[in-house]
């Protein structure tokens, strides 16, 4: 059975692109793109059963997006995988991830 986590929009100590900003949407796109591939330079890829993925959510003031992880909760690899990228991720941007926000 399939369910899933959130885990963030972007390392948990650093600041993300806020709804209403200017291309709210492209730049949160492409903070959560970045974060993913900084979440598989950590933990590697994701084990069968699971996926990390950027989800939409309804708020007050917008939509807003979050890195979320699909985990298939019979398979103790996945749900390993998927609480590690919750509770341990990196709280800040990795050196190719700060590269990569420079040049978007």
């Amino acid at each position: 059975m399939r369910d899933y986590i959130e885990i963030s929009p972007t390392p948990i100590n650093e600041d993300c692109v806020q709804i209403g900003a200017s291309n709210y949407s492209r730049k949160a796109t492409k903070e959560a793109a970045i974060f993913i591939d900084q979440l598989r330079r950590q933990f590697g890829p994701e084990p069968i059963g699971t996926r990390l993925a950027i989800k939409w959510f309804s708020h007050d003031f917008g939509s807003y997006a979050t890195v979320i992880c699909y985990y298939d909760q019979d398979s103790e690899e996945s749900v390993d995988f998927a609480f590690s990228c919750e509770s341990l991720a990196w709280e800040n941007w990795d050196e190719q991830s700060r590269l990569e926000l420079v040049n978007q």
